[in-house]
């Protein structure tokens, strides 16, 4: 076997350095890793997940939380729930973890060109979804109205504040956040993110919607689309579940017919309407 065959194996993790470490909530970070040994640095679509591997802990799938126009620069947001994961909230600048990817398909920005997009994001989810905001937000001419919900448990649980803050700010973009309980400094919006849907007003031929977020955050939010006249083959979710392999041959993804790792974790909602309400699968 040559070493071009060993680069481009799918299964073969290639160590990556920690360069930048973000704390965001109390259980959530950011980590920033070195891809400077790639000539175009990590090129990938918004959408699309790695697998990271912690070095005698194992390995797990985190989707890409980064600027798609900035390859040079690999982000994930990871939150802390597993051993794997409370490893490398323990990691350094320095601390070296095993990549592999990009896998999977990612959200249909090219299909939404001259559409309105409506993004809804509930706790973490906004992470996958935030790519898909950076490239809508540098081609905005090419989009028609864009609107962003999203949902947190507490104030303190909100990712990225400050750039909610930022998108909130353009004339061109209409944010609206909520959480489920919000104390006495806050000012906002406190209820499901479901209930936001009925503070815009949606077109409901014109407008692509991505959504990701908990399975039963995305259940109601699709009822809700689908109550304001959106079609399901306009509605998009992100299915991110038990992937091991990343490449289709473990079988630990299997949803339906369909393998999340390579025929997801974006799916268009006509697709797995007849088995997303099953919990068993």
């Amino acid at each position: 076997m040559d070493a071009s065959t060993l680069v481009n194996d799918p299964m073969l993790p290639r160590p990556a350095a920690v360069v930048d470490f973000t704390p965001e909530t109390r259980d959530t970070f950011t980590l920033g890793l070195d891809v400077s040994d790639r000539p175009d640095g990590f090129p990938f679509r918004p959408g699309q997940f790695n697998m990271l591997y912690v070095f005698g802990m194992g390995e797990v799938p985190i989707s890409i939380s980064g600027d798609p126009g900035r390859p040079g620069q690999l982000l994930h947001t990871i939150r802390a729930v597993g051993p794997a994961t409370q490893a490398m909230a323990n990691l350094k600048r320095g601390g070296v973890l095993g990549l592999r990817g990009p896998f999977g398909g990612a959200w249909p920005l090219e299909a939404a060109r001259g559409r309105d997009v409506v993004i809804v994001a509930g706790g973490i989810g906004l992470a996958p979804l935030r790519p898909a905001i950076y490239h809508v937000l540098a081609h905005r001419a090419d989009y028609g109205r864009v609107v962003i919900l999203y949902g947190a448990r507490t104030p303190e649980d909100m990712l990225f504040p400050k750039e909610l803050e930022k998108w909130r700010g353009r004339f061109d973009v209409t944010l609206l956040v909520t959480v489920d309980r919000g104390g006495l400094q806050w000012r906002g919006y406190v209820g499901f993110v479901t209930a936001l849907l009925s503070r815009v007003r949606l077109d409901p031929i014109d407008t692509v919607a991505l959504i990701c977020g908990p399975e039963i955050m995305m259940r109601f939010t699709v009822r809700e689309l689908q109550n304001c006249g959106i079609a399901d083959t306009s509605i998009h979710i992100s299915m991110e579940r038990n992937m091991k392999c990343a490449v289709g041959l473990c079988g630990h993804c299997q949803y339906g017919p369909t393998f999340v790792c390579k025929d997801g974790p974006v799916y268009r909602f006509d697709r797995v309407a007849p088995i997303f309400n099953r919990r068993e699968l």
